[in-house]
């Protein structure tokens, strides 16, 4: 048993979806249904209930989790304490902020070249209570929480994007209008799941005599471009930076669907130059 081999079981665990824990540990799917099955053959046990449409944890990964993140952090403690000290900053986010992330750290770094910034995936309830917990120094999340002893700060702005099929009736139209898409299903994850765009849909729709249209809700371990192509006469919403490959996009025409990006940090948090640094290249990335 390996340690790696524990940070791809956890990651197999909180996403529950071989191909995002793959993308959240930067290696291919190949290679992470290798480890976990060669786990799997070392502990003697199934770890994983696998399906084409879902990934279950099995009653041994469940008492096998809360083990594994104890291991993996009793490593960062070890890392940390041999550790060079200087400047250190943990930021959280997920991977559709990883490229405006990269820029800003990259500033930061050459500005104190002394310092050290992780850049650290979680989903966005981890990120919030990493910060909380004192494991993350920020974290970025689309919206805003309200939570005793953190402060949020707006860093900028996102325009989300209209997605169809290739082959729905209004692609190609230079825009649209809400009502317009109202006549067809609109496709997005469960609530509990997406709560900010199911919120943001309700506003755009309230002062209109029409609602949206709910398809069937976008499962887990699938991708929202892909369930526009098994309904070519949906649509939905994604995030900015989302691919956008082999499906086309609309503009509304009276207004802009928007959400803000914020910094969440600690009320108690000291800016040091270094926290100050990066902070500015998120807002200026």
């Amino acid at each position: 048993m390996e340690l790696r081999q524990l940070t791809y079981f956890v990651a197999v665990c909180e996403e529950l979806s071989f191909s995002r824990a793959a993308v959240r540990c930067f290696i291919s799917q190949s290679a992470i249904s290798h480890q976990i099955a060669r786990l799997e053959h070392d502990l003697g046990v199934q770890l994983f209930e696998r399906s084409t449409r879902s990934v279950v944890p099995t009653d041994a990964s469940t008492r096998l989790l809360p083990l594994a993140k104890q291991m993996l952090g009793l490593e960062s403690a070890i890392r940390a304490s041999i550790r060079t000290t200087g400047p250190r900053i943990r930021l959280t986010a997920n991977m559709s902020f990883a490229t405006r992330s990269l820029t800003a750290i990259a500033g930061a770094r050459e500005a104190h070249p002394g310092a050290e910034i992780e850049f650290v995936i979680k989903p966005f309830r981890q990120r919030v209570a990493a910060v909380a917990d004192g494991d993350c120094d920020l974290a970025l999340i689309r919206g805003s929480v309200q939570q005793a002893g953190l402060i949020v700060e707006q860093l900028w702005v996102e325009d989300l994007t209209l997605a169809t099929a290739p082959a729905h009736p209004l692609a190609g139209r230079t825009d649209v209008t809400l009502p317009e898409l109202s006549a067809y299903p609109l496709l997005l994850p469960p609530e509990s799941e997406q709560v900010l765009i199911h919120n943001v849909i309700r506003a755009a729709f309230a002062d209109l005599p029409v609602g949206p249209t709910y398809g069937p809700p976008i499962p887990p371990d699938h991708t929202a471009t892909m369930e526009l192509i098994n309904h070519p006469d949906a649509w939905t919403v994604l995030y900015a930076n989302s691919s956008t490959e082999g499906i086309a996009t609309l503009s509304l025409a009276d207004q802009r669907l928007r959400i803000p990006v914020s910094a969440v940090l600690r009320a108690d948090t000291r800016r040091t130059p270094i926290l100050g640094k990066l902070l500015d290249g998120l807002h200026g990335a």
